[in-house]
């Protein structure tokens, strides 16, 4: 099959790669559709020690099941089942958890993939594989929209920091989840054009945010030592931080404001099987917005992609790769 494989920092290949093979319990799918993520930048740009070159990154898959033709998306975290953690409902900290894009797992940005058949979720009809792939990073938002909302279970406003697809859908999903006033933080001009024609998303620079008031949810979907100092600074008394975003390890956190405000901050990791499949219904239901906010290109384009992602070229908030 063909594959777009990580060879080192910053240089991608589009070659011919060993087609996968399915494990006990799993089954081989055609990928149709497969989303850039900011994971696979940091390690297309050799910041992440997780994601050794070479190796099939990749991890937001919608595709056809080959034994019987089912279209699915994926959930990509494959956890063992048995664990203290799977069995409390918190399967995504399980301790022998594993992802696609990951060793020993090869990831998406290819023609097939092998996955465990509990990983798969189908895909009605009038949902799209294009809209389907975005079943992943929707998850992560919905995930820690849940963890906030259980700390602050009456928020009325919240702020959500990156206009990528972990900010925008934060945004979607803490308005699916109930809260009435979200705002969306984004520095590129053209992305918060683009945010708001096609999503209606109320997307405003950080200088905006100098005397906006404060907020009982912030989620960072960027995770950088400034946008962490932004959520300090933004988060009301006894409000929360959520902190998706794996931009850098340290800095910005204003431990001592946190401290005398009682202010929650958390991390919150990928999402639980049962959040996936609670985003992938709502995403069917309708509930997170007509899902047209991508841009689709080629996978054998996909060095280009990765070029143009890094040069701040694509205002779409996410871009999707089509074997």
């Amino acid at each position: 099959m063909k594959a777009l494989v990580y060879t080192g920092p910053e240089s991608l290949s589009y070659t011919d790669a060993a087609e996968p093979v399915a494990r006990e319990g799993e089954t081989v799918l055609d990928i149709t559709h497969v989303g850039i993520c900011g994971s696979d930048m940091h390690a297309f740009l050799g910041h992440d020690e997780r994601r050794p070159a070479p190796l099939i990154l990749g991890h937001e898959v919608a595709g056809t099941v080959r034994a019987d033709g089912r279209r699915v998306t994926v959930n990509p975290l494959v956890t063992c089942g048995t664990c203290r953690y799977c069995l409390s409902g918190q399967d995504n900290l399980c301790t022998t958890r594993q992802i696609i894009s990951m060793p020993p797992r090869e990831g998406g940005f290819a023609e097939a993939v092998a996955m465990p058949e509990r990983n798969l979720v189908e895909v009605p009809e009038h949902v799209t594989d294009a809209q389907a792939a975005l079943a992943e990073p929707l998850a992560c938002g919905w995930h820690a929209v849940r963890v906030a909302r259980t700390t602050v279970p009456g928020a009325e406003r919240a702020l959500a920091i990156g206009g990528g697809a972990i900010g925008l859908g934060a945004a979607l999903s803490l308005l699916a989840q109930g809260v009435g006033s979200v705002t969306l933080c984004e520095p590129s001009a053209a992305r918060r054009d683009y945010i708001r024609e096609t999503c209606g998303i109320d997307a405003v620079a950080p200088e905006d945010l100098e005397d906006a008031a404060p907020f009982d949810i912030v989620v960072d979907g960027v995770g950088y030592a400034a946008t962490r100092a932004q959520a300090s600074a933004k988060v009301r008394p006894g409000g929360v931080i959520v902190h998706i975003g794996l931009g850098s390890a340290e800095g910005g956190l204003d431990i001592r404001r946190l401290t005398l405000q009682e202010i929650t901050f958390t991390g919150t990791y990928t999402y639980t099987a049962q959040d996936f499949r609670d985003t992938a219904q709502a995403m069917f239901d309708g509930r997170l917005g007509a899902l047209d906010w991508t841009e689709i290109r080629p996978l054998s384009e996909g060095a280009r992609a990765f070029a143009d992602i890094r040069a701040g070229l694509v205002a779409a908030p996410k871009l999707i790769l089509r074997p």
